[in-house]
């Protein structure tokens, strides 16, 4: 199957890692947590949001559940930062390679650094974006915090 390239990206580092994953294309955009929990048919907590942030080790990728906010005094003290500030979309592509609203949460060789929300390590299968506004993988939380080379953190609000 033909992917679009930075889809192929995704599926790449998936393969590479030795991931068993579903990688799903769906007929609409999924650009919202919301959005992908519907067409996946699974718990908005199960969604993981690729939120980048510029803080002042560069930019950190915090991986939040779909039904919580992130809480930047959180991801600038699990990066080691004094603050920490949504980026841009410029420094969302700048940091991660995709766009906005398709972030996946590898391969980012850009991020200095990669946190995983903790309650995300409660769940069987987690859908993170995976490079387009309609494709999404599923794999285990265990898989995810290993080829994404994350660091378990407490990041919500």
């Amino acid at each position: 199957m033909d992917w679009p390239e930075p889809v192929e990206r995704v599926a790449k580092a998936l393969r590479e890692a030795a991931v068993e994953a579903r990688l799903e294309e769906f007929l609409t955009e999924t650009p919202t947590a919301e959005a992908a929990a519907e067409a996946v048919g699974c718990e908005l907590a199960q969604i993981v949001k690729s939120l980048v942030f510029v803080c002042d080790p560069g930019f950190v990728l915090a991986l939040i559940p779909g039904d919580r906010q992130a809480d930047t005094a959180k991801v600038a003290a699990a990066s080691g930062s004094e603050r920490a500030r949504i980026a841009t979309p410029e420094e969302v592509f700048a940091a991660t390679g995709f766009e906005p609203g398709a972030v996946a949460p590898f391969p980012n060789s850009r991020a200095a650094r990669v946190l995983l929300e903790r309650v995300l390590l409660g769940h069987e299968i987690l859908w993170v974006g995976a490079g387009s506004p309609r494709h999404l993988a599923g794999l285990a939380p265990v898989d995810l915090l290993r080829v994404a080379n994350c660091l378990p953190a407490d990041l919500a609000g």
